[in-house]
């Protein structure tokens, strides 16, 4: 059947829609060049590129990491025989909870000079020293961001057909050769995007850097946007490049990666890992001591503490139930009106794209998700700036609910985007003929046809853009109203004022929040 033209009035939708998500880095690059600044003097001073050095470096050396961590926990918990493995293998993306600053202040806290685990350092010979810098924001970036490398490798190794390396052994090659000719050019795509999108989160990474003291271009832009905007939108520039950049080369290995040949064996093999067997549990036991153990137990003992402190008499907590209530309330409900509003946005575009194969929205489409290139911190810089010089915005938006739930849509409506695409693909065009041939016209046909259909996909796609919110950090310390906190402010606020106690119940609660909506939400679905 050839395809009809989608309503003119969707177009429009569309066409808006995306010139909404792509004005924050339009306003960027228009503010670099109108500032009254020499950009080009302000691009290659010392100001902007010894943070872009530090960025870089740090960058390549998380995603160096977290590539080697990521591939080897694949390889063990999917190729091997290893003990536990299935649990170990649900354990691993578990890191994705823990917004990364709340893991830089565990390990702040814990290993530091009087932290919990500085007594056992001490005895070990290796304490004293101070979890700073390039080294503090390496380590934590690493444990909590390999997942992105680890889900997708894990995911090819599980498709990987166990006949491919039948046929190297029987050819003479080791186990060693048969990796390196026949597997690993089989992950080599997945591995490649996931190593690409680590690279972007650290780029992106405001919290942890922080709470590190070291100075990347996220760091810096948030040092100066207030003192010295000319540098920071210089600062952010280079931001948008480099991400963008970041983003094409991702995009380019997704879809050069190989496809699978289909062939008579489907079943992976697994290896027995034999003498290799402890050292190996031993390997991921310690992995996942350090991304989940480790800052889990931390926060932890820090509530407890702060809440046996006052029960005893000591200190009292600077927060109480109504405050930890309130941020809570705050976090979820601007997390489940952006999320729910991020989805209403994308559908007019997946249903141009995925129903029409309209041009207008493959081009719409692209510039939505081009915007996964813009970290959170430009977002907020530029709606920021932008409704303290346009005077309209400043009267309607300014230090409002609606202007924060604008910026995580521009922020996660990538994210929606794709699930939401293939929400709308998932409704057979048959059913449309139909019911068309039955006399229903086109609201009938929404709500009684694609609604019910889509509504599994809808609701994963809201529930990614929740869990993806309520973790956000730079636009809710930037762009939230006075008098909104939300957890991770708060959390970040305490951590900063060295409310170690506070901190921890906060911090106990957002994870909960999040490992049970994403239960509720992702995995209990999946």
């Amino acid at each position: 059947m050839t395809l009809t033209r989608p309503p003119w009035a969707l177009r429009i939708v569309g066409i808006a829609i995306a010139i909404l998500f792509a004005f924050p880095g339009v306003y960027l690059v228009f503010r670099n060049f109108s500032s009254g600044a020499e950009p080009l003097e302000l691009l290659t001073s010392s100001r902007t590129l010894e943070p872009l050095w530090r960025t870089i470096k740090l960058a390549v050396l998380v995603s160096l990491s977290a590539a080697v961590l990521g591939v080897a926990l694949a390889w063990l918990t999917v190729r091997t025989n290893l003990i536990g493995r299935r649990f170990w293998r649900v354990l691993a993306p578990v890191p994705l909870v823990f917004p990364t600053f709340i893991g830089a202040a565990a390990f702040i806290r814990t290993l530091n000079p009087g932290g919990l685990a500085a007594g056992l350092l001490d005895q070990l010979g290796v304490g004293g020293f101070e979890l700073r810098g390039l080294f503090g924001a390496w380590l934590v970036l690493t444990l909590f961001t390999y997942p992105y490398v680890f889900l997708p490798v894990a995911a090819r190794l599980q498709r990987l057909p166990g006949s491919l390396e039948d046929s190297a052994r029987v050819l003479g090659d080791s186990a060693s050769q048969a990796f390196r000719r026949i597997v690993f050019p089989q992950i080599r795509g997945a591995l490649g995007a996931g190593t690409l999108l680590v690279f972007l989160y650290t780029i992106s990474d405001f919290g942890a850097v922080q709470l590190m003291r070291y100075d990347t271009l996220t760091r810096a832009i948030e040092t100066n946007y207030l003192a010295r905007p000319a540098i920071a939108f210089a600062l952010s520039l280079i931001l948008l490049v480099l991400a963008i950049v970041v983003v094409g080369g991702e995009r380019s290995l997704s879809r050069g990666s190989d496809s699978l040949e289909q062939t008579r064996s489907s079943k992976p093999i697994v290896h027995a890992l034999g003498r290799w067997q402890l050292p190996s549990l031993a390997f991921v036991v310690f992995a996942a001591v350090m991304s989940v153990g480790a800052p889990m137990v931390a926060i932890v003992d820090w509530a407890s503490a702060g809440l046996l402190r006052t029960r005893n008499g000591g200190r009292r907590l600077t927060i109480d139930s109504e405050k930890v209530v309130e941020a809570a309330r705050n976090t979820l409900e601007s997390s489940a009106l952006a999320a729910v509003v991020a989805v209403l946005a994308v559908l007019p575009i997946a249903f141009l794209v995925g129903r029409y194969r309209d041009r207008v929205g493959g081009a719409s489409h692209a510039v939505i998700i081009a915007t996964f290139a813009l970290p959170g911190i430009l977002i907020a810089l530029a709606l920021r700036f932008w409704t303290l010089r346009s005077g309209f915005a400043a009267d309607f938006l300014s230090d409002s609910k609606a202007l924060l739930i604008f910026a995580y849509v521009v922020r996660f409506g990538s994210l929606a985007m794709g699930i939401t695409l293939v929400a709308v693909q998932t409704v057979p065009r048959r059913f449309h003929d139909a019911a068309s041939t039955l006399g229903a016209g086109r609201v009938r046909r929404l709500f009684t046809i694609d609604a019910p259909m889509m509504a599994p996909g809808l609701m994963a796609a809201v529930g990614l853009v929740l869990l993806s919110t309520m973790k956000e950090l730079p636009i809710s310390l930037i762009i939230a109203p006075l008098g909104y906190p939300t957890l991770t402010t708060r959390i970040f606020g305490s951590f900063e004022d060295a409310f170690v106690a506070e901190a921890g119940i906060m911090a106990v609660v957002l994870v909960a929040m999040s490992a049970v909506l994403s239960w509720f939400l992702v995995l209990r679905r999946a």
